[in-house]
C-alpha cells in the first residue's frame, strides 16, 4: 500500500482505527448529497468500516483505493483512485470535508492520484463522474486536463464523465 505526500497533504489508506473519522466526513450531509447515498437503515459508522475493508482487498488486488487525505495529521477527506466493475474502469474520486472545501486540496489530491495511476501502475485512461450540478467537482476536473466525454447513470444517479489518458497526462 502507497503513501502519497504532496506540498501540503498526506495520503496513505485508511485502517479500522480511521472508521469513525471517516464517517463523521463521509456521512456529512454537505457532503454526502454529492455522493452515492449509503443503503437504507445502514448506520454511517458501520458503512464506513465496510468501505474502509473493501478499500483494503482492493490494495492487495489492484495495488489502489482511496486514500485518506491528511492536512497536518488530520483527517480531511478521502481520495485516489477506484476500479468501477460497473464501467470496467478506473476513476479518480475525491470527497472532502466542507471545512477543506475551496482550499486547493481537491485538485492537489487528484494531481498525485492521476500521476501515481499512469506512472507507477502505467494505466492508459482514468475518468471522475460527478453530478451535472456539482460545479466545483466539475471544475476540479478541468483544472486536471479531463474532458467531458458523455453522461451516465451510476447506482441510480445521473452523472457526467469526463477522462484523461496516459498520453495526455504524461505529454
Amino acid at each position: 500500500m502507497s503513501v502519497l505526500h504532496t506540498e501540503r497533504l498526506t495520503l496513505r489508506p485508511l485502517v479500522a482505527a480511521d472508521a469513525e473519522l471517516y464517517a463523521g466526513m463521509r456521512y456529512h450531509p454537505d457532503v454526502a448529497k454529492w455522493l452515492a447515498p449509503m443503503p437504507d437503515g445502514a448506520d454511517p459508522l458501520e458503512s464506513a468500516r465496510a468501505s474502509i475493508a473493501r478499500f483494503e482487498l482492493s490494495w492487495q488486488d489492484r495495488r489502489y483505493a482511496p486514500w485518506g487525505v491528511f492536512r497536518d495529521g488530520a483527517l480531511i477527506g478521502h481520495g485516489g483512485l477506484n476500479w468501477v466493475p460497473e464501467f470496467g474502469e478506473t476513476e479518480v474520486l475525491w470527497a472532502l470535508h466542507p471545512d477543506a472545501w475551496r482550499q486547493g486540496y481537491a485538485t492537489e489530491m487528484a494531481r498525485a492520484a492521476l500521476d501515481y495511476g499512469f506512472r507507477d501502475l502505467g494505466l492508459e485512461l482514468i475518468f471522475a463522474m460527478t453530478k451535472p450540478d456539482n460545479d466545483p467537482s466539475r471544475a476540479v476536473m478541468t483544472r486536471l486536463g479531463m474532458e467531458y466525454r458523455r453522461n451516465v447513470v451510476y447506482r441510480g444517479f445521473d452523472a457526467v464523465w469526463l477522462d484523461i489518458g496516459r498520453e495526455k497526462w504524461l505529454g
